[in-house]
């Protein structure tokens, strides 16, 4: 975030968007050290019983970082078909999912790419509305902006991330 990370911010919307996208880095940074730890094995596994397995949710959010290149208006996504398996069904919806191996190069490759994009964005577009809101909606509710959507999905990311924390060790 090239006009982000300056030493100081040198306004509140710079210091705002600072923290934000520092802990969505943190959340993503959290995510990967937590995958160089699960063997594919543990992986495999229910988060508890009954509960979605770690693949499910690794692809779940690896798509849901992907869905941001729509939302943020940052171009094209790089794997919309993971949708239908990870974003519009459930686990056990039956469908056959990619091998992990895929899933994890997906999620490797997504979160770079996407932090390359969200470091071009200049401060006062984060408070611009996201693709999912109307103009006519965002004038009566403008905290629906795209800082607002990396908030979201960091949430997001970190409960998922608390659930996969169940895998480890297993």
């Amino acid at each position: 975030m090239s006009n982000i990370h300056t030493p100081a911010a040198k306004t509140d919307k710079e210091l705002f968007i600072k923290m934000v996208l520092s802990n969505w880095e943190l959340q993503i940074s959290r995510m990967n050290t937590l995958l160089g730890k699960l063997s594919d094995e543990e992986l495999s596994a229910q988060t508890a019983p009954g509960r979605n397995t770690g693949v499910y949710l690794l692809g779940h959010l690896a798509a849901v970082s992907d869905g941001l290149f729509i939302l943020l208006g940052l171009g094209e996504r790089l794997n919309p078909a993971m949708d239908e398996i990870f974003l519009r069904n459930p686990d056990n919806s039956g469908l056959e999912k990619p091998p992990l191996d895929e899933i994890r190069a997906y999620w490797d490759n997504v979160n770079p790419l996407l932090a390359r994009q969200i470091a071009e964005i200049r401060t006062d577009e984060w408070f611009t509305r996201h693709t999912a809101v109307s103009q006519e909606d965002f004038e009566k509710e403008p905290h629906r902006n795209k800082l607002n959507i990396v908030i979201n999905r960091t949430n997001h990311l970190s409960y998922h991330l608390g659930q996969l924390a169940y895998l480890a060790g297993k």
